[in-house]
């Protein structure tokens, strides 16, 4: 029987960033040997989130930031004692999770997408997820 669930460290170094998946995601297809099925990629954090998006401009992912950032401000009237409320809601808007058809052994994906890590509460040593389902 195949292995079919994956985890792997990301260290972040910024508040605020996205880390592209796209080389775990693929060694995991690669030691699950399944080669037609889902995948979801899962983020366990609460102020951390899973994105599909573009992988041409880095411009994108500055752009994303700034309109989290500007959407969700971190303002000193929140309650929550720790000081990173802005990130929960980043979070809860984006979502914890992605999942992806995998057919011939790859992820479908669009021409210029990639999956990405959000951090919204960093830097911090997070944990991602991947579960292969083979069908």
């Amino acid at each position: 029987m195949s292995k079919t669930l994956f985890s792997f460290q990301i260290s972040t170094h910024e508040k605020q960033s996205f880390t592209n998946l796209d080389q775990y995601i693929q060694d995991a297809l690669e030691q699950s040997n399944i080669k037609d099925g889902i995948m979801v990629v899962y983020c366990p954090h609460t102020t951390g989130a899973i994105t599909i998006n573009e992988n041409a401009d880095p411009d994108v992912k500055t752009d994303l930031k700034l309109g989290l950032n500007e959407t969700f401000p971190n303002k000193s009237e929140y309650v929550h004692m720790e000081g990173n409320s802005d990130g929960h809601m980043k979070s809860s808007v984006v979502g914890a999770s992605e999942t992806l058809i995998i057919s011939n052994g790859r992820p479908v994906l669009g021409t210029w997408q990639s999956v990405y890590f959000c951090e919204f509460d960093g830097p911090r040593i997070r944990t991602v997820y991947i579960k292969i389902i083979e069908g």
